[in-house]
């Protein structure tokens, strides 16, 4: 048994810029160097290992087991997830399906504004309330690159939208465990997420449009962005509150949409936007005259059906997929939890990030049949199948989806390596220590705390699963609300997702963007950090300033 060893060097500021290491070398390289990221990644792996075990004194046998359990992790289930969504997407794109659904779009609107609004946010949301781990951003940056926005349009807006809904994702499961890390009760954090996210279901599809095109044409259409936030937003405090964590993001995601469609039935733009680039590529509004009524896109009614079909099997799968029940079925039939060898119950975690020494576990789930990317695999054969594919021909096609993403598969594997490795080793505890001794502004930095989790981890689940005891004994240390705390992890960590490396790896792959990750990074960095900061002004408003302090849950 090895325990954690947070303060290495017998100086916190050093043993913090040594835990830094990784993540400097992985982000510099990706950012700063414009190195691809299958290789950025690799080298950040590498230097997390030289820290975990020359300067922390993890031992060589359990950092290389911690690079194995995460390199599986990212096979299963993130690789497989982008592996199956991007296999449906090449079937509906070489039968002409996709360029049929892209038409069909112009029905409700030709508005390139309120496309991106309809698909990165409202269908984005409910791929990542019913899956998470990645759905959203894959299904809606195909979607949004088929129907002609720039790589970099798709890509980065697809991770700004992916905001709001996250701490809901996957049918609640970042809140359901938070509340077992912690021992608070799931509902208190449910309710209090619900209330401090309430205010930014409003603010990010602004902030989506704004960054697409800029504040004045984001203005001409404020009603419907409006509509959009709104129709998020209250379903999200009303569920989270009364309900409970598990539908919170799908009953929101579907009351937005058909708010948001039902609106553009009876309202339009004066004019029509119509670059795919926006201001991105310094772009000026296109206007094409007073809109009136929509023009028709010349496909019949049963061709619409059949390009939307996939995309309609996809979503109701990925939903039963996501349901406890069906889960509960599939892994009767199959499914191995496997105590990690060389790792499992050896590595101890110490305070004053928990109150006494606890063993971690180390347990990998090999959940094949239950995890969301086989429900999205089904939904590719089927669609498939239904299009007119030969199996012949959907083994070929699968193969060289396969091959196209090698790359990124690599660098999703060494991402997930170094995240669980970093974990394992206590890396990650040291830096969120750093945040904890804050004082007075702990609120502020502790929501930072949570963006930081999310961004190393790449998932809000893993965040709350690191930094939540922390949050909770720093809590009652300062006398905070450690249901306030708990919850601005969470929060917090949810606008961390836009920039993980992982996610940044599914957008480029999914919107054909591969080695361009650094480009992405640098455009989504000042929105990902800016939206933290804004949350961590909420959360300290509720910490101190009355009537804020009323909505705090005890």
């Amino acid at each position: 048994m090895w325990s954690h060893v947070y303060d290495p060097l017998g100086n916190p500021w050093l043993s913090t810029l040594c835990a830094a290491l990784p993540i400097i070398v992985l982000l510099g390289a990706l950012g700063i160097f414009h190195i691809k990221a299958h290789i950025a990644a690799v080298m950040g792996l590498i230097t997390s290992l030289v820290v975990a075990i020359g300067i922390f004194g993890m031992p060589g046998s359990m950092a290389l087991s911690a690079t194995l359990m995460g390199a599986a992790n990212g096979l299963l289930p993130i690789g497989w997830i982008i592996l199956n969504v991007i296999f449906l997407y090449q079937l509906t794109e070489r039968k002409g399906q996709f360029a049929i659904l892209r038409e069909s779009i112009t029905g409700v609107t030709q508005d390139r504004r309120l496309q991106l609004l309809l698909i990165a946010f409202c269908f984005g949301a409910f791929f990542e309330g019913a899956g998470g781990f990645g759905t959203p951003v894959a299904v809606t940056g195909a979607m949004l690159i088929g129907l002609g926005f720039s790589p970099l349009a798709a890509s980065g807006l697809s991770l700004i939208a992916n905001t709001a809904p996250v701490a809901y994702g996957a049918l609640g499961t970042p809140i359901t465990t938070l509340a077992k890390v912690t021992g608070i009760d799931v509902m208190l954090i449910s309710s209090m997420v619900g209330r401090q996210m309430t205010i930014f279901a409003i603010i990010v599809p602004f902030w989506l449009l704004i960054a697409f095109c800029g504040w004045k044409n984001t203005m001409r259409i404020w009603p419907a962005v409006l509509v959009a936030g709104l129709s998020f937003a209250i379903p999200q405090l009303l569920v989270s509150n009364l309900m409970g964590p598990e539908l919170v993001a799908v009953i929101a995601s579907v009351c937005s949409i058909a708010a948001l469609v039902f609106f553009l039935k009876v309202w339009h733009p004066k004019e029509v936007y119509t670059s795919t680039a926006g201001t991105m590529a310094g772009a000026a509004a296109e206007a094409a005259g007073n809109t009136g009524l929509q023009p028709k896109h010349g496909y019949s009614t049963s061709d619409v059906i059949r390009a939307w079909l996939p995309w309609l099997i996809l979503s109701v799968l990925v939903f039963a997929w996501g349901s406890p029940s069906v889960k509960k079925l599939l892994d009767s039939i199959f499914t191995l939890e496997i105590q990690w060898p060389g790792l499992h119950n050896l590595v101890q975690k110490m305070p004053p990030v928990v109150a006494t020494p606890h063993l971690e576990a180390a347990i990998y789930k090999l959940n094949l049949l239950s995890t969301t990317g086989t429900g999205i695999l089904v939904a590719g054969i089927l669609s498939g199948l239904i299009m007119g594919y030969r199996p012949s021909e959907l083994v070929k096609v699968y193969g060289q989806t396969f091959w196209s993403l090698r790359y990124s598969l690599i660098t999703i594997v060494a991402m997930l390596a170094l995240g669980y490795l970093t974990r394992y080793s206590g890396v990650d505890i040291t830096l969120g220590l750093a945040f904890s001794h804050t004082g007075v502004l702990y609120p502020f930095f502790g929501t930072l705390l949570g963006w930081l989790g999310v961004a190393l981890t790449g998932s809000d689940t893993a965040a709350n699963v690191l930094f939540g005891g922390l949050q909770k004994a720093s809590a009652n240390q300062l006398g905070l609300s450690p249901v306030l705390m708990t919850s601005a992890n969470s929060a917090g960590g949810v606008m961390g997702k836009m920039i993980d490396a992982q996610s940044i790896v599914v957008a480029s792959t999914a919107t054909q963007y591969y080695g361009k990750e650094g480009v992405i990074l640098r455009y989504v960095f000042f929105h990902s950090l800016a939206l933290a900061c804004l949350v961590g002004l909420v959360v300290t408003a509720m910490a101190y300033l009355p009537p804020f302090t009323l909505l705090v849950l005890h």
